[in-house]
């Protein structure tokens, strides 16, 4: 083996091994992947035991339902008449089939099962999914239970009974019983409003007080889970809009993970609990209040041809109002089964005059932070709710409400403008500085100078900054609006055939990364059109100093960075975005035209005459450069001794 045989295995090795140092994970790291592998091992062992338990229970349900009940409602002392009435309640447990009953309003279609006496189906009437079939908040993928703990702590599950529907056509309600006797019953009563999204669900258990465990006869338990249906084209951008919310009782909103799973632990009273999607969403609203509960939200596996998008469990605790001369327990809540319209969630809140009682559903329209917010509820909405009481198509009315934003943030615009137009009138005179100290070592003189000139003619270098800055509220808060306007749900426009979802121009299966599976001409034509805006900008704001090296190679990805990042948001997005910076160049060359630059330089001219106040600003900068200066001069000094010596 020759020499360079020999180097070359010892350089590879040397790379192997420097490369396996390097990558090895630190102390922290290795405990991390210990304490996960921990949890996923105790997780796949708790689900191995659930899992056992419920095929247990199964069989056993199976086997003997009618002992179960028998078990669970058998009281010290029964009455030798209603004996009959048990035997025969239990008998046809099993023998009677299923039984579907519906409620119906011009809104909602709602289904219920005798098994469990549950809802087990809700259809929007007015809506449809992406690709046009029925909308359903759940179909047989959600479940719904009470849990019954008696004296004995034995636990029953509504969901092991069959009850008996009484419908009453009169007033759109009906009745779910399971009775165990004449006297003893479980009444789910469901009661349907007119012309909304409200369902009544209230809690009987008439003279079954005496059975129920005391400690927990005055608490309601509710088993709640659902796995969230897909109602959108674009699956991610719906999964991130999805949530597992709830609100305290006279506090915040608060929601889970959209893109994790997270167990949560309510502790403190709440007033509901929602199964978000993007757009639509069941609410669980308790009368009184929730008194804890236990969240469970898990993200599934997604991709284009996923049917679901989240799994959601909620374990729910609410106080019951108990009479101990009847031995009835009552609960009451009410849910809501419909669209996420800021609008009319807002609307539930009209006749509730204390804010510490108000439902605050309009919260689960994600509009932004506080600021953001506030400009979405109190300029953009109401605005966008005018023009859509025009009758006119959405495109048109997205156009017509980035005119009045711009026109609305003009001033600042112009103001910019005309800071900018201040420095570029100004760029010989800063040439001839830059000429003056060519030195890279000259640079704090340069700037210096520069800035005495500035602080003359009376110019601001930051005052561009500052309109800048104000506009951005509105920017940031139309970002969080468009997405979330159910408004724009499956309206056209152009070759957009839904607004609040992509509008791909080129669709392929396999998945490449940043870009996904499409591309959105919408955001095509955004991000060309702020190509050519950042070239105009930089033309505009050129003021003849040296920029640092590879900005302006910056300024032109940032364009590109957007098409990456907003490709898979909604086309009424893109479509503001598109135009709004089409109105911006479009004012910039009409300011252009309407400044006279010359009266702008005599102005300043004008200006170095006057004695001028240096400003807070101008002063602290000066010195702060004065001072860097100094640092440098002493620095060099250093420095040339050591040379010498």
């Amino acid at each position: 083996m020759d020499k360079n045989t020999i180097t070359g295995f010892v350089l590879i090795a040397a790379v192997i091994i420097g490369f396996t140092l390097l990558s090895r994970p630190s102390a922290e790291e290795v405990a991390k992947q210990k304490e996960q592998f921990r949890r996923d091992s105790l997780e796949y062992v708790q689900t191995l035991e659930r899992e056992q338990k419920l095929a247990d229970r199964k069989d056993s349900t199976t086997n003997n339902e009618e002992n179960i009940v028998d078990s669970f409602f058998a009281a010290p002392i029964q009455q030798k008449d209603s004996a009959s009435t048990i035997t025969d309640s239990l008998q046809t447990i099993n023998s009677r089939a299923e039984e579907l009953v519906t409620l119906e309003n011009n809104k909602l279609k709602v289904v219920f099962s005798s098994k469990g006496g549950k809802m087990v189906s809700v259809q929007l009437k007015e809506y449809s999914r992406y690709d046009g079939d029925s909308l359903y908040l759940f179909n047989n993928d959600a479940d719904f239970s009470l849990l019954l703990t008696n004296k004995e702590n034995k636990i029953l599950s509504t969901n092991e009974l069959i009850f008996t529907p009484i419908k009453s056509d009169s007033d759109n309600s009906l009745i779910m019983r399971f009775s165990y006797s004449a006297n003893q019953h479980v009444d789910f009563i469901y009661k349907l409003a007119e012309n909304d999204y409200m369902l009544k669900y209230d809690i009987n258990l008439v003279g079954l007080g005496s059975m129920l465990n005391r400690e927990k006869a005055d608490i309601i338990e509710l088993d709640w889970a659902q796995k969230l249906r897909r109602q959108e084209k674009s699956v991610k951008n719906e999964q991130r809009y999805s949530h597992l919310c709830y609100k305290y009782l006279g506090g915040d909103v608060k929601e889970l993970s959209s893109d994790k799973n997270e167990e949560v632990e309510v502790k403190e009273p709440a007033k509901w609990i929602a199964f978000k999607n993007q757009f639509f969403s069941p609410i669980l609203i308790a009368d009184d209040k929730i008194e804890t509960a236990l969240l469970d939200s898990k993200a599934l596996v997604t991709d284009e041809n996923s049917e679901y998008l989240k799994a959601f469990e909620a374990k729910i605790y609410a106080p019951a109002q108990m009479d101990m001369t009847s031995g009835s327990v009552k609960a009451g809540f009410t849910f809501y089964l419909g669209p996420m319209s800021f609008s009319l969630l807002k609307g539930y809140d009209d006749h509730i005059s204390d804010a510490n009682h108000q439902l605050d559903l309009d919260k689960l329209v994600p509009l932004g932070w506080t600021l953001f917010r506030w400009v979405n509820q109190y300029f953009v909405i109401p605005i966008f709710n005018l023009l859509k009481g025009t009758g006119l198509s959405m495109g048109i009315i997205i156009l017509l409400l980035t005119i009045i934003v711009k026109l609305v943030i003009s001033p600042l615009t112009y103001k910019s403008f005309m800071s900018s137009a201040k420095m570029r009138v100004l760029r010989p005179q800063v040439e001839e500085i830059g000429a003056k100290y060519p030195k890279q070592e000259q640079a704090m003189e340069k700037q210096r100078e520069t800035m005495a000139l500035y602080n003359k003619a009376g110019v601001n270098p930051m005052s561009g900054c500052v309109p800048l800055l104000l506009q951005m509220p509105i920017l940031i808060a139309l970002f969080s609006f468009f997405p979330n306007a159910i408004e724009l749900r499956q309206q056209s426009f152009l070759w957009a055939t839904d607004l609040s979802t992509y509008d791909a121009i080129i669709e392929w299966k396999n998945h490449i990364p940043l870009i996904g599976t499409h591309i959105s001409l919408f955001c095509i034509l955004m991000t060309v059109t702020n190509i050519i805006y950042t070239k105009f900008n930089m033309e505009m704001t050129n003021t003849g100093q040296q920029q640092m090296p590879g900005m302006k190679w910056m300024m032109y990805l940032m364009p590109l960075v957007f098409l990456f990042v907003l490709n898979d948001y909604p086309s009424g997005l893109t479509y503001y975005y598109f135009l709004s910076l089409l109105i911006t160049i479009l004012l910039t060359i009409g300011f252009r035209y309407i400044i006279n630059e010359d009266k702008v330089l005599a102005k300043l001219e004008a200006n170095k005459a006057k004695p001028k106040k240096k400003s807070g600003f101008m002063a602290r900068l000066e010195e702060a450069q004065r001072i860097q200066q100094q640092q440098l001069k002493e620095k060099n000094k250093t420095n040339s001794t050591k040379r010498k010596r």
